[in-house]
């Protein structure tokens, strides 16, 4: 072939290629319209989805709490007129000796739940894993109190613990009426006796999280690991306890959240009594607020409730759960 047949070849060619060119060009604004279009669409499916939960968060949930943030700025008794009261709510409540009171109360839930709840729902957990008779039943069992409103667990246990109550009459039968004591109406009891009752009502839940935990331990690792003469307990804690972390560390963070707003079941069991002595922080702002129409103090109490909520939700989601959120997003893109 020589020079004129490749130069004829090649201008023969440059129009047919300068027409695929030309012709590509509607098709790639055609596919860049139709993403487009399509990016619009699911937009405006999320805005549909969203709207209504969006609405009612709103309402519910911001509102309330600007309004809080807003009132607790004033003195008011939710009838006459505003009052500035500046920082004067904050500084009163944190001041305050009962308020204290009431902050140690719920850190003293707080703190219990962690070494007593925190160790009974792993054991108990894993007791109810194992393949015994009647689990499911015992399962059940456990898990039936978490089912109950506080209302009626607040009035079945108030009822039980009154003088020569149902407990008092079970102490007796069991040669223990040394131990009968005013449970309700001790000053240095009452905390201990509802951190029982909360502890029989919520533990379910606890360990029916854990046991879903213990589901995803593969069984091939306990195997290996007893193959390679690892005993019962070192199963448990070189195996089992690790894998069991991330459960562990959301049973942790719900338990804390939870004994921070600790108040139906001591309210309607003590009212926060005797002499202040079961007081929560809730029980706090609901005498203030709604018994003495304190709303701009109650206000504040809330405000200072929900930064220490807040706060501590923060802190652990940076330094305990992003690990956790960070593994599950990389299996998720992976």
């Amino acid at each position: 072939m020589n020079r004129a047949d490749v130069t004829a070849g090649a201008a023969s060619a440059g129009p047919a290629v300068a027409g695929g060119r030309t012709a590509g060009r509607p098709a790639r604004a055609a596919t860049a319209r139709a993403g487009r279009s399509g990016g619009r669409r699911r937009r405006l499916e999320l805005a549909l989805l969203l709207a209504p939960a969006t609405v009612l968060f709103t309402a519910f949930v911001l509102a309330p709490m600007a309004l809080a943030a807003y009132y607790s700025f004033y003195n008011w008794n939710g009838y006459g007129a505003l009052t500035s009261a500046g920082l004067s709510n904050y500084t009163s409540a944190i001041r305050g000796a009962n308020f204290q009171h009431s902050v140690g109360h719920n850190l003293i839930i707080v703190g219990l739940s962690l070494i007593i709840q925190l160790p009974l729902s792993i054991g108990l957990a894993m007791l109810l894993n194992r393949r015994i008779k009647g689990r499911a039943f015992l399962r059940l069992v456990v898990f039936a109190p978490y089912v109950l409103s506080e209302a009626i667990t607040a009035v079945v246990w108030y009822q039980m613990l009154q003088p020569n109550g149902f407990v008092d009459q079970v102490l007796v039968s069991l040669g223990l009426g040394s131990q009968v004591h005013d449970w309700l109406g001790s000053t240095s009891l009452v905390l201990y006796t509802l951190f029982v009752v909360i502890t029989w009502k919520y533990i379910g839940f606890g360990i029916i999280l854990l046991l879903a935990g213990l589901q995803g331990v593969p069984v091939e690792l306990r195997e290996a690991a007893a193959l390679d003469g690892a005993s019962s307990w070192q199963i448990t804690r070189h195996v089992v306890m690790p894998l069991l972390g991330p459960t562990i560390r959301i049973w942790i963070f719900l338990s804390v959240i939870g004994s921070l707003q600790l108040f139906d079941l001591v309210w309607i069991m003590t009212g926060g009594g005797p002499a202040e002595a079961s007081n929560t922080m809730v029980t706090y702002i609901y005498t203030f607020g709604i018994r003495q129409q304190q709303y701009g103090f109650a206000s504040a109490v809330a405000v200072i409730l929900f930064i220490i909520c807040f706060a501590f939700a923060l802190v652990y989601q940076r330094f305990v759960l992003r690990r956790d959120t960070e593994g599950a997003l990389t299996r998720v893109v992976g």
